[in-house]
């Protein structure tokens, strides 16, 4: 296997790194203090990205998008993936990738606006009491003639009080099944402002500062059919073409707060000095540190290796489970480990490795939890043999 970089591939990572530390680094303790990204930082930042041809770059050419391959995005991720989850989200935005299913009139109305960066999107799966058992969501959307009235709350929704719109997954129906009733989901495209949508204050909450969550309610929100995304009763084969990607995205995220972090690690192992010597002479520390090296670059290989089958056609779910899983798992490991090499300093604000330590517990919950990304490995180990 060649696992060189091209040129090209060595530009976008230096351009972005360039763009994190001179352009969001500066701007991380101001969130983290605040808890808020004000709208003028974010709209300044924003126009800087587009400037830089850095915003949308997950995107397709030809709808506006820099192309990127699976691989070279994921590199362009794991460098954002360094500064503040607010800044690089917010202000860098992706938008997602499942708009690619928009048709006619939606390609105008949402997908082509949101790549420039003129309005963006938010996606609402997850219901107080629904979790990971997503087709066990109560959220319905009826039939009434030629629209659909909607009813139910989503919660746990990133970003949605930024978003221009929401692509909302509902239940339309049912469907026997072997193993009985299965509900039939449909996913809708429905603007800010529609009368029966309404969006509030979400929870308080550990990680990521400025990048709020939020509750969103439909009380007989009525939306024409042309507002479905792909088809009717087949939203989930609309979002399962597109969040294996997703969990890539986590993942190459995940890699870059954690280099950050080993970075931090590795120079207070030098530049500290106890008893004489420098702290990374004691095996206590080193050994420390070749361990965070290494599932570091587990994590890498994993992740690279799903982005590379995918632009192949080769990935299977079990290839982006296990680059998810590793990639969120490595990150809490070596974010601790990094503030235990640190002592006491390294759990005050001066530097990222507490925020890094806090992001990093909502990784191994969203977009999948861990023990989702497990099952769907042991499955796919256990199927061919009959299990």
């Amino acid at each position: 296997m060649d696992f060189s970089l091209t040129e090209e591939q060595q530009l976008i990572i230096q351009t972005t790194r360039d763009f994190v530390v001179n352009e969001l680094y500066p701007h991380e303790a101001e969130v983290e203090a605040t808890g808020v990204l004000r709208p003028e930082l974010r709209d300044a930042i924003k126009a800087k990205a587009i400037e830089a041809g850095l915003y949308a770059a997950n995107m397709p050419a030809e709808v506006g998008g820099a192309g990127l391959d699976t691989l070279t995005w994921l590199l362009y991720e794991r460098e954002l993936g360094r500064a503040n989850y607010a800044l690089h989200w917010t202000c860098v935005a992706r938008p997602s990738n499942i708009l690619m299913a928009c048709k006619g009139e939606q390609r105008e109305r949402y997908l082509l606006p949101a790549v420039r960066g003129e309005r963006s999107d938010c996606m609402a799966m997850t219901e107080p009491g629904i979790g990971s058992d997503v087709r066990g969501m109560k959220c319905s959307a009826r039939a009434e003639g030629d629209d659909f009235i909607i009813n139910g709350t989503k919660h746990f929704i990133s970003h949605a009080d930024e978003a221009d719109f929401v692509i909302l997954y509902a239940a339309t129906g049912e469907e026997e099944t072997p193993r009985g009733k299965k509900k039939l989901i449909t996913a809708f495209l429905i603007d800010k402002g529609t009368p029966g949508y309404t969006v509030r204050d979400g929870y308080k909450n550990v990680s990521h500062r400025g990048y709020n969550n939020c509750i969103l309610e439909f009380n007989d929100c009525r939306v024409h059919k042309s507002q479905i995304l792909g088809e009717l009763h087949q939203g989930f084969e609309v979002a399962n073409d597109w969040l294996g990607a997703t969990r890539l995205q986590v993942a190459a995220t995940c890699l870059g707060r954690a280099e950050r972090a080993l970075e931090h690690a590795k120079q207070w192992a030098v530049d500290r000095v106890q008893f004489g010597q420098q702290i990374g002479k004691f095996q206590g520390v080193s050994f420390k540190l070749a361990d965070m090296a290494m599932e570091l670059k587990a994590a890498e290989l994993l992740t690279f290796e799903a982005a590379w089958k995918f632009d192949q056609g080769q990935a299977a779910d079990m290839d982006m489970a296990m680059a998810k899983l590793k990639a969120t798992e490595a990150l809490a490991f070596i974010a601790d480990e990094a503030i235990q090499i640190h002592g006491g300093m390294g759990l005050m604000s001066d530097l990222p490795l507490e925020r890094i330590w806090r992001d990093a517990r909502v990784e191994r919950i969203w977009e999948g939890t861990s023990e989702i990304q497990r099952h769907i490995i042991s499955r796919a180990m256990l199927r061919p043999l009959g299990g």
